[in-house]
């Protein structure tokens, strides 16, 4: 895994070391004259920059993780969720994998700066199962042609059955975090519009597939 952060200062990508990259990357793609090449398509019916780094701030693939929390209580379904700080609506807890993180700790990680809830073995929440799931595309609004995202969703179920939830609260990137009914993807969405929200573009098709 390699640190990107500094990419943000790299205004010319040709000078960055590309088969080491490429090498380490979760999905193959190709170099032209010195820049990435995005191997995945745009989301049907939208269209996103050709060049640059977008509203990413990183060249090429970079890998994250999303941390896909539920629990049963009061009868229902409830999937952790938290409302981005950037405007882009509804999403659930993760982000950027550290150098040398595997995609579990960053999603406990991600879950813990963004909640509150640790979900560590020191944290003291009963867990039972926290499953990595294979790497996957993200259409992302912020990508580019040049600039794109993949994640490692990591499932993980909480003891359930009591008539109450987690104690969350939404802090670093995250302006909110919040339990949301989740039975089913339409459930989730309309708990959402009923909240005057919307999911994140990036984790549509992820989650329908999930609540499925």
């Amino acid at each position: 895994m390699f640190d990107v952060t500094a990419d943000e200062h790299i205004d010319d990508p040709s000078v960055i070391d590309w088969p080491a990259r490429q090498a380490a990357a979760a999905f193959p793609y190709k170099v032209v004259d010195g820049r990435p090449d995005n191997p995945f398509p745009p989301a049907p019916g939208t269209t996103r920059p050709t060049r640059g780094k977008g509203g990413l701030w990183h060249w090429g693939e970079r890998q994250a993780a999303d941390t896909i929390v539920t629990v049963a209580a009061f009868g229902r379904r409830w999937l952790l969720m938290v409302l981005r700080d950037d405007g882009n609506g509804w999403a659930v807890p993760g982000g950027c994998l550290e150098p040398g993180e595997t995609p579990v700790e960053g999603a406990i990680r991600e879950c813990r700066e963004e909640t509150g809830l640790d979900l560590s073995p020191a944290g003291g929440v009963r867990t039972n199962h926290i499953t990595p799931l294979p790497v996957r595309p993200v259409p992302d609004p912020r990508a580019t042609n040049e600039a794109w995202m993949v994640t490692w969703p990591v499932l993980v179920g909480l003891v359930g059955g009591t008539e109450s939830l987690p104690k969350v609260t939404g802090a670093d990137d995250a302006a909110e975090a919040d339990w949301i009914i989740a039975d089913s993807y339409a459930v989730l969405v309309k708990h959402l519009e009923y909240r005057g929200g919307h999911v994140f573009a990036a984790h549509v098709d992820m989650l329908q597939e999930i609540l499925r």
